[in-house]
C-alpha cells in the first residue's frame, strides 16, 4: 500500500494529516453560464479542494452564480487577467494550486492527474496541454498563434512545452509565492512559463482535453491583439531576462549596418587614397559606436540580471517545499 496520499482526497477533512491542501483558483470575467459548472465538476473530482472565483469586474451574474455554487467568492478591480493572477497567488494559501480559466473549456476530470503528477514527482508547474478535435474549440489562428510564439519562446528560453499559452496549470507553493507577475492581460501566460523556465524549476506537461465554449459564452482573447502583446511580452522578457543575449544581437546589426557601408569607401580609399564621401564614413563610425555602446550595456545588463535571478532563486528557496512523505522540507 502507498504511503503517499491520494490525490482523489487531497487537502479534505477525511485525507491524511499530511496530504497537500489543494485550491482550485479560477479567474472570471462575464462567465455566469459556465462557472457554477466549473465549481461542481471540482468538486465532484476533488470533493476536498477549496475552490475560488476571482471576479473581474464582471456585469452579468458571474459572482451570485460562483458564490449559490459553493466557491469562495473574491473580487479584483484591476482589469486584466495578469493582475487577477497577481492577486490570486498573494491571497490564496495552499500546497497546490490549480489554475483554470472559467470558460468551461477545461477538462476538471484531468485536475487529480494534474495534481498527482505535480506532488509524486515533486514538480513546480505542470501544464494542461491543449489537445481537441473540435474546430469550433481550438480555432486555427489560435493554434497557428499558438505554435508560432511556443517556437520563438523555445528558441530564446529553451524548449520545454509544446503549449506555452494554456490557461490550465498546477502550480506548487513554491512557484505561486516567488512569482512576481507583471503582465496585466493575457500574456501573463508566457511569463508563468518564463518563471520556471529562468528558475529551472522542475516542470512536466500532460495532455488533456480541450472542448468549445457553451453556446452564448464569448471568448475575451483577441487572435491578433493579444498575439502583438503575448510576441511583445516574449521580446521583453527577452531583453530583461537575457540582456546580453538581446543586445549582442543589437550590436551585431548596427555593426554589419557600418560594415556594409564601410566596404565601398575603403576600396575607395585604396584606390585613389580619398574618402570622397565623408558623411557615410562619419555615419560608419557612429554605426559601429553605437552598436558597441549597445554591447556593453548587454554586458553590464547581464551581471545584473544574473544577481536578481539569484535573489529570485533564494525567494523561492526560502518557501519550503512539500514532503509527500508528510513532512515539510
Amino acid at each position: 500500500m502507498s504511503a503517499h496520499p491520494d490525490p482523489l482526497s487531497l487537502s479534505g477533512h477525511d485525507a491524511p494529516s499530511d496530504a497537500p491542501r489543494v485550491a482550485v483558483i479560477v479567474p472570471c470575467y462575464n462567465e455566469a453560464l459556465t462557472i457554477a459548472q466549473i465549481v461542481r465538476d471540482f468538486r465532484t473530482h476533488l470533493p476536498h479542494a477549496r475552490i475560488y472565483v476571482f471576479d473581474n469586474n464582471s456585469t452579468d451574474d458571474t459572482t451570485r452564480v460562483a458564490r449559490d455554487a459553493g466557491a469562495i467568492v473574491r473580487t479584483v478591480t484591476m482589469q486584466g487577467k495578469g493582475s487577477v493572477v497577481r492577486r490570486m497567488f498573494a491571497d490564496v494559501e495552499a500546497d497546490a494550486y490549480i489554475m483554470i480559466d472559467g470558460d468551461g473549456t477545461y477538462d476538471a476530470g484531468a485536475a487529480p492527474r494534474l495534481v498527482d503528477k505535480l506532488v509524486r514527482d515533486n514538480l513546480d508547474m505542470v501544464v494542461g496541454a491543449r489537445v481537441s478535435t473540435e474546430q469550433a474549440a481550438y480555432r486555427f489562428g489560435h493554434r497557428a498563434g499558438n505554435t508560432m510564439l511556443t517556437g520563438f519562446l523555445s528558441i530564446i528560453f529553451g524548449r520545454t512545452f509544446t503549449d506555452i499559452l494554456s490557461g490550465y496549470r498546477v502550480f506548487s507553493r513554491r512557484y505561486v509565492k516567488s512569482f512576481a507577475a507583471h503582465s496585466s492581460g493575457f500574456e501573463i501566460e508566457t511569463e508563468l512559463t518564463v518563471h520556471a523556465l529562468e528558475l529551472r524549476m522542475p516542470v512536466a506537461e500532460v495532455e488533456t482535453v480541450y472542448g468549445s465554449r457553451p453556446e452564448g459564452s464569448v471568448s475575451k482573447l483577441s487572435t491578433y491583439r493579444d498575439g502583438v502583446r503575448i510576441l511583445l511580452t516574449i521580446l521583453r522578457l527577452f531583453k530583461s531576462e537575457k540582456p546580453l543575449g538581446f543586445y549582442s544581437i543589437a550590436f551585431a546589426v548596427f555593426a554589419l549596418a557600418s560594415i556594409d557601408l564601410a566596404i565601398p569607401l575603403f576600396a575607395t580609399y585604396l584606390e585613389t587614397g580619398l574618402v570622397p564621401r565623408l558623411p557615410t564614413a562619419v555615419l560608419c563610425v557612429a554605426l559601429m559606436l553605437f552598436g558597441v555602446v549597445l554591447l556593453a550595456c548587454g554586458i553590464i545588463l547581464d551581471a545584473v540580471t544574473k544577481s536578481r535571478i539569484e535573489q529570485k532563486r533564494f525567494s523561492y528557496l526560502a518557501v519550503p517545499a512539500f514532503d509527500v512523505g508528510g513532512k515539510d522540507a
